[in-house]
């Protein structure tokens, strides 16, 4: 599997800020999952590929402080995309998480 994570029009990706701005133990965690994701594609251990709506997904994997969340999808069925990575808080996931996921997925897209 080839994964890449969405970039602005201007270069910037913000999974990778993201993903720069947690712990080091997290960021390890996250490593740990896109190297098992490279290597087995949806067959990866120790996360969840979970449908959202449409062509839009969801990765979901614990790391030693929290429950992260991962919009993607899948531009062939060896490429992926990661949207929009976010740590889960709640039960029901917040409305502006997928709005920015969405947003995203559509400018992949086009």
């Amino acid at each position: 599997m080839r994964l890449y994570f969405y970039e602005t029009h201007a270069g910037n990706s913000p999974i990778k800020r993201f993903i720069d701005g947690l712990p080091k133990e997290d960021q390890a965690r996250f490593l740990e999952v896109v190297n098992e994701i490279e290597k087995q594609g949806l067959n990866a251990t120790r996360v969840v590929f979970k449908p959202i709506e449409g062509k839009l997904w969801e990765i979901k994997f614990r790391s030693v402080r929290a429950g992260y969340r991962v919009f993607y999808i899948l531009l062939e069925k060896d490429i992926m995309v990661w949207l929009h990575a976010f740590s889960k808080k709640t039960q029901k996931t917040p409305e502006r998480e997928l709005e920015t996921a969405r947003k995203r997925m559509k400018e992949v897209i086009s």
